[in-house]
């Protein structure tokens, strides 16, 4: 909200504009990127109709996961001479980090 304005006052003159908003009770938001997982823990979430127009404002603590590419999967199995399934489960325990994750299959044969 903008300081030294009245609440009340505020939603009156939103209304009269047409905006609508809805407090939205969520735990947790996700935004999924063909490359990463942004996670919005304890979010405070407004949804707000505008026109017919629907939007959604959020705020709270954002954690980043990046995911594991096919191609980081190929890279590791041809490398440790593996397969795909093992390389994908040393990236995933290895946060991605493709040298760690090729040094520890070779380390294990």
């Amino acid at each position: 909200m903008m300081p030294n304005i009245n609440p009340q006052m505020m939603k009156r003159a939103m209304k009269q504009l047409g905006i609508k908003q809805e407090e939205i009770n969520a735990s947790e938001v996700i935004i999924k990127t063909s490359g990463k997982k942004l996670i919005i823990r304890n979010p405070n979430v407004v949804k707000i109709n505008m026109g017919g127009q629907e939007s959604f404002q959020i705020s709270g603590v954002i954690e980043e996961e990046k995911g594991i590419s096919e191609e980081d999967i190929e890279t590791v199995a041809s490398q440790a001479g593996v397969s795909k399934e093992k390389a994908k489960a040393s990236l995933e325990r290895n946060e991605g980090d493709l040298a760690k994750a090729i040094i520890e299959l070779t380390e294990d044969n």
